[in-house]
């Protein structure tokens, strides 16, 4: 399984804040946004990602990350000349994805699993046929897509911003296929406002009958940090959780050491390369001493 990490798009909603800095790179409490979806991807034990961003930003953000070796994965880039749909993606990333499945995830989603992260992980490096999109349970579903399944998990129905929706589970940032997708995005034709619609995307499986949905079990927080209320409340949440349980979310140090990517010694070099701070404090004392 390969991943993709879709950190495009003009960020007008954030304007002006990113006027001096990609979107990807603005904070979420102590770490950049990027960091979260990265963080994500590794955890569900994606180690090959492509990171697609504008020709702005590409740069910065590969500055920041380099090639990943440091965490013991590996980062290629590319980029995404326009805005043009979630689903240009696929189109973009053909020669990386090869004849791979792929994992899309957009880099404004912030995610905790919590415990439920091992079985989607398992789910998504199992033998993988047809597309997974998930779904998280909200009050307001008319603002979101909406995904409608039976007790099979088969979707039956998608529709944007229902004024009578058939669930209350929203289709998020973070989408599963097998190979075909490449084939069925290049195939796609643009939706009135010029895009590559995701949604158009998936509703290809589900003519096939091969698209499934994965609900959320309850816990699980899911934050898309796009405006600056929303890039507010994730700051707000992370600090939360990390002041109450004393341990950080989304560490891409921390999780590269768990997940088994980088050695004890890899991540004492990684530290000495970093200026005494509470970031390596953190991963010196609540990491390595205490692993677990």
């Amino acid at each position: 399984m390969k991943g993709i990490l879709l950190a495009g798009g003009s960020g007008s909603r954030l304007y002006p804040l990113t006027t001096i800095t990609s979107k990807q790179l603005l904070p979420v409490y102590d770490k950049p946004l990027i960091c979260y979806p990265l963080s994500t991807l590794m955890m569900l034990g994606i180690t090959d990602i492509l990171i697609i961003s504008t020709p702005k930003d590409t740069p910065v953000i590969e500055d920041y990350l380099g090639d990943g070796a440091d965490l013991g994965i590996t980062l290629s880039y590319t980029v995404q000349d326009e805005p043009k749909g979630i689903a240009e993606a696929f189109v973009i990333g053909d020669e990386f994805i090869g004849d791979d499945p792929v994992t899309l995830i957009l880099g404004d989603n912030i995610f905790n699993f919590g415990p439920q992260i091992q079985s989607i992980a398992n789910t998504l490096q199992s033998d993988f046929d047809g597309a997974l999109i998930f779904g998280y349970y909200v009050t307001d579903p008319q603002r979101f897509g909406v995904i409608e399944y039976d007790e099979s998990y088969d979707v039956l129905s998608l529709e944007e911003k229902p004024k009578q929706p058939k669930s209350n589970y929203a289709a998020v940032g973070l989408y599963a296929y097998d190979n075909t997708v490449v084939e069925y995005a290049k195939n796609l034709k643009p939706s009135a406002r010029g895009e590559l619609e995701i949604t158009d995307l998936n509703l290809k499986y589900l003519e096939k009958t091969a698209l499934k949905a994965l609900p959320f079990k309850r816990g699980i927080a899911w934050l898309d940090a796009g405006t600056p209320h929303s890039l507010l409340a994730a700051a707000n949440y992370v600090e939360m959780i990390e002041r109450m349980q004393g341990l950080k979310l989304c560490c891409p140090e921390e999780v590269a050491y768990r997940m088994g990517y980088i050695s004890v010694n890899d991540l004492k070099q990684k530290i000495k390369n970093i200026k005494d701070c509470d970031y390596t404090e953190y991963l010196e004392n609540h990491v390595i001493h205490q692993k677990g």
